[in-house]
């Protein structure tokens, strides 16, 4: 990975994870991909089950966040269950050199994609060079 990538940290990991809650409830850490590309970054979270209404994405003083409370309503009597039902919860570290407020973000299938362009300050100018 190149040494200005948006993404590159000190640890072996490109993007650091600070997920930091205080409440009592049980979170679910959805799984993440996040891809560097020469326009910014894309995060593609598997968060089945939540309500797109419900999913908040925001990013503040650098962390990006996302989170889905999950309804634990059902109807009927659960007679056999294997996977648990909890909110989703998850937060990373992401540079200032990205549009924060130019991020477009989709909810498809319990798939949540969420596009944030680098600023235009971060990227990469070709200078001329003049012949004298």
């Amino acid at each position: 990975m190149a040494v200005n990538s948006l993404t590159e940290r000190n640890d072996e990991r490109n993007v650091q994870s600070r997920e930091e809650t205080r409440s009592n409830e049980r979170y679910i850490r959805p799984a993440v991909n996040i891809i560097e590309t020469a326009e910014g970054l894309v995060l593609t979270a598997d968060i089945p089950g939540a309500a797109k209404e419900t999913l908040d994405v925001n990013v503040e003083k650098g962390i990006l966040t996302i989170s889905a409370p999950v309804s634990h309503e059902m109807p009927g009597t659960t007679a056999y269950r294997e996977f648990e039902l909890a909110s989703y919860y998850r937060q990373f570290s992401i540079p200032e050199s990205l549009d924060h407020e130019k991020a477009k973000a989709e909810y498809v299938n319990g798939i949540l994609t969420l596009r944030v362009p680098k600023a235009e300050a971060a990227k990469p100018k070709r200078i001329a060079v003049q012949v004298g």
